[in-house]
């Protein structure tokens, strides 16, 4: 492992740039609080894990090497996250129409959605590919337990940053449900239904050799 400050520095900066899993995050924890928001940002760092043990396997590398694959894994995260949108879009209307908020949804199903969709997320695949290797030493050996070791330095940071994220929208999330009027409450429900949708666009049009600034 070469330079790991300057690694650790890249890796935080790269991660506090708002990217598409804090733009989930934030929208989760405004329409469903801080559990909810907690829950995304460990489901979104499992998934990180996942893609972190198959950069060190060479799997990451051979998906974004097959034009197949890789389209799989695009438009199965695009589809999951328009599923999320229109679910999001329909669940509310009961609620909305009684005048009370929706149920909020069981932490297991925020986690599992969190994991999903940062696992479906061509973009993650391709900025392992592209940022942890600058940082593996070939002459030292070992290449797979380098990456393994700086991919879970960044899965810890990006908790960190969820977290802080989750907990920063939940609270303003918390105030507006205060105010609590309907109209403020469906107006809540079609901005997080939009955010997926635009997630899943980002998604559906992600190409190999077009990264994003930000790693998340």
């Amino acid at each position: 492992m070469t330079h790991p400050l300057l690694f650790l520095l890249t890796a935080t900066t790269l991660i506090a740039i708002p990217g598409p899993n804090h733009l989930y995050i934030t929208a989760r924890s405004v329409a469903e609080g801080r559990r909810a928001g907690i829950a995304s940002a460990l489901g979104v760092e499992t998934g990180t894990l996942v893609h972190v043990a198959a950069a060190a396997a060479g799997l990451s590398a051979l998906v974004a090497a097959s034009a197949t694959a890789f389209s799989v894994v695009r438009y199965a995260g695009a589809a999951y996250l328009v599923y999320l949108a229109v679910r999001t879009l329909r669940g509310g209307r009961s609620g909305d129409a009684a005048g009370k908020a929706p149920e909020p949804r069981a932490l297991g199903r925020v986690y599992l959605d969190g994991l999903l969709i940062n696992l479906f997320n061509p973009k993650v695949i391709l900025l392992f590919l592209a940022f942890l290797p600058q940082f593996v030493d070939q002459r030292a050996g070992a290449v797979p337990a380098q990456i393994a070791v700086l991919g879970l330095a960044v899965a810890l940071i990006g908790l960190a940053s969820d977290l802080l994220y989750a907990i920063v929208a939940a609270s303003i999330g918390g105030r507006l449900r205060r105010r609590g009027t309907a109209r403020l409450r469906g107006g809540g429900r079609y901005a997080t239904g939009a955010v997926y949708l635009a997630l899943g666009l980002v998604a559906a049009f992600a190409a190999p050799g077009k990264a994003a600034p930000s790693i998340r």
